[in-house]
């Protein structure tokens, strides 16, 4: 049995979920049944390499540090966003489903579900091979997985780390099931320019999904101003800030959260910043409609004179 659609059949899937999914999409389509309810979700996104993954790493642990029961599923082919939580590369959704010749129910919660630093469950979903099948696919027979395991009924929260800077419909799917996209940004021309476009893929998804945008958070920069004028001009809202500290590239190296780390105060105030973060997720943000610029328009904004 193969796991990636025929491609005619994903051709037409895709001209129904064009209908129902959005303006403009071409999404494979998912199981509308097929949802998270008893979690608060949270999809994170960001240009490729602006630490989506240690930013959901440290939020899932804040989020445990607050008692609560959290599950990160990463969403990208590489499968690398838990390592800093499980100290290793755990096997993928897809990589599991393949060796059982995707007989869902000749598998254990535990031979996809595997336990990281203080309590937080991690699943890596994978991905297709280079070039070929959904993404999007992926994610939705990761959560169908989990709900057949009544492993969501478990959870308080659910955190989505994303695929690098890519809004095509495969990797929108997670907005399917979050409650607040949060997006991650530096304080460069690039990853804001790549934020506006996450930006509109979220705006799309809002109109027949319940997510909405909770805010940006400033990652690996030492100012703001290019965010929070950014910000102002369209609507949105900086939730948090972690600085260029070399607490966290050293915390990559050594495969750990910044929550295991030896303390000093550069550590102690970026784990109060996550903490503080996770407070405020935890207790609800605004739900932000920001409009998203044209490439042209953000083009000429951004920068000096």
């Amino acid at each position: 049995m193969n796991v990636f659609t025929h491609p005619r059949v994903a051709r037409d899937e895709a001209v129904k979920a064009a209908r129902l999914d959005g303006e403009g999409s071409v999404q494979v389509m998912l199981d509308p049944s097929v949802t998270i309810e008893t979690a608060k979700v949270f999809a994170i996104y960001g240009k490729g390499g602006i630490g989506k993954s240690t930013t959901s790493s440290n939020l899932s642990v804040a989020f445990s540090k607050l008692g609560k029961r959290v599950l990160q599923i990463g969403c990208d082919p590489k499968h690398d966003s838990t390592f800093t939580l499980t100290k290793s590369l755990i096997p993928t959704v897809i990589d599991i489903l393949e060796k059982v010749d995707f007989h869902t129910e000749e598998l254990r919660a535990d031979d996809f579900v595997f336990e990281g630093y203080n309590g937080v469950k991690c699943v890596e979903a994978g991905g297709p091979p280079a070039g070929t099948g959904c993404g999007g696919y992926v994610v939705g027979q990761t959560v169908k997985l989990l709900k057949e395991h009544h492993l969501l009924d478990d959870t308080d929260v659910v955190i989505f780390d994303v695929l690098g800077d890519v809004v095509c419909g495969g990797f929108a799917a997670p907005l399917q099931h979050a409650e607040r996209a949060l997006v991650v940004a530096a304080n460069d021309f690039d990853s804001i320019f790549a934020m506006n476009r996450i930006i509109a893929a979220i705006k799309a998804k809002s109109k027949n999904y319940n997510v909405r945008l909770g805010g940006v958070i400033a990652n690996r920069s030492r100012e703001t101003d290019q965010i929070d004028r950014f910000n102002a001009a369209i609507g949105l809202k900086r939730l948090a800030h972690f600085g260029d500290v070399d607490a966290v590239r050293r915390s990559r190296l050594k495969k750990s959260t910044l929550f295991e780390m030896e303390e000093s105060p550069e550590v102690l105030a970026v784990r109060a910043e996550y903490m503080r973060l996770a407070e405020t997720l935890w207790a609800g943000t605004d739900e932000l409609t920001a409009d998203p610029m044209k490439d042209r328009d953000i083009f000429d904004f951004l920068g000096f004179d």
